[in-house]
């Protein structure tokens, strides 16, 4: 029982690489939780050579996201990517504007595979890391690639900026929709046509599938699209129609990515959007602490009487984070 008293990020790691799924679970908090934990959980994934590849699913609320990643989950299991192995689900749920957890416990919805000590589930929230889910989610997938798990599935809540930008930073992205979705454009402003490897069309055995895969197709011969073209697939979560195929199509993506040589410099462009996050959110972090300062208070006082303009006001607050070399520091 001793082991689950370790604090120490490093000594943990090596727990969870033996399979102690507690400590993975710790691991995990910590990255979610922000702060030096999270940067020294971060550095020490970040040296694993082997990379989870990782699917997205993204798509409106009650579009069957949750049902279809858990027929996913049972055939990555079976099949795998290479063979059978073991797999993570990283469920990004919304905040509670309390705790700050993952609110919609996407764990008790796949509950079928609670047992099975070759799949772990796990409900994430923004917390408190400094870049919020685009950037937790990234490290999160390193360290489960640091322990091992060789396929992660990525399922988000909604089709907001925040949940297309996490989708979109994984291998293959999948986007359901539902027969008469009837919000082609809404789509279109969400980026979900950017970021789709793959249409699901959900409950196709209602009503509208047929004009549903029309408007998908219009609308992809009417995108800039690269050597890959969309597949357009159709499911019944429920009952597990299609899911097979599904399946098979996200191995056809996977293989036109590391054949046509595009994985690596997919994933390097990832990294880069991810170090600019990263200094975007450090960057706002400063500005914030600066403008709570007392020497800066006056700032917004000048703007509203008219003696000083919002952009030398901004160059103002900015001499103060990065001094002039050739001048005198903002103290002297």
């Amino acid at each position: 029982m001793a082991k689950f008293r370790i604090s120490d990020p490093s000594a943990l790691l090596e727990v969870a690489r033996d399979g102690d799924r507690v400590a993975l679970a710790r691991l995990l908090s910590l990255v979610e939780r922000g702060g030096d934990g999270s940067r020294s959980v971060a550095e020490l994934a970040f040296k694993t050579v082997d990379q989870a590849y990782t699917v997205g699913v993204t798509g409106a609320p009650g579009a069957g996201k949750s049902t279809l990643t858990d027929h996913l989950i049972t055939l990555g299991r079976e099949q795998g990517l290479d063979g059978p192995d073991q797999l993570a689900v990283l469920a990004i749920d919304p905040s509670s504007p309390y705790s700050g957890g993952a609110i919609l416990g996407d764990r008790v919805r796949m509950q079928s595979h609670a047992l099975d000590d070759g799949v772990f589930i796990r409900s994430m929230a923004t917390r408190g890391h400094l870049g919020g889910l685009a950037v937790a989610v990234p490290d999160a997938v390193r360290l489960l690639s640091a322990v091992g798990i060789p396929l992660v599935l990525i399922e988000t809540v909604g089709v907001g900026q925040q949940e297309v930008e996490v989708a979109a930073a994984t291998d293959t992205t999948i986007v359901v929709v539902n027969p008469g979705w009837g919000d082609a454009v809404q789509a279109n402003k969400a980026g979900l046509l950017e970021i789709a490897d793959l249409f699901v069309i959900n409950k196709a055995d209602r009503p509208g599938a047929r004009e549903t895969r029309r408007d998908l197709d219009l609308m992809l011969d009417l995108t800039d699209l690269g050597t890959w073209r969309p597949e357009i697939l159709e499911t019944v979560a429920s009952t597990g129609e299609g899911v097979e195929e599904l399946w098979a199509a996200i191995g056809r993506h996977r293989r036109q990515l590391i054949e046509g040589g595009t994985l690596d410099e997919q994933r390097r462009r990832r990294l880069t959007r991810e170090f600019h996050q990263i200094l975007m959110a450090r960057l706002e972090h400063d500005i914030d602490r600066l403008l709570a300062a007392d020497r800066f208070a006056g700032i917004t006082g000048a703007m509203a009487a008219g003696e000083l303009d919002p952009y030398e006001a901004a160059d103002r607050l900015l001499s103060g984070m990065v001094p002039d070399p050739d001048g005198p520091t903002p103290d002297s």
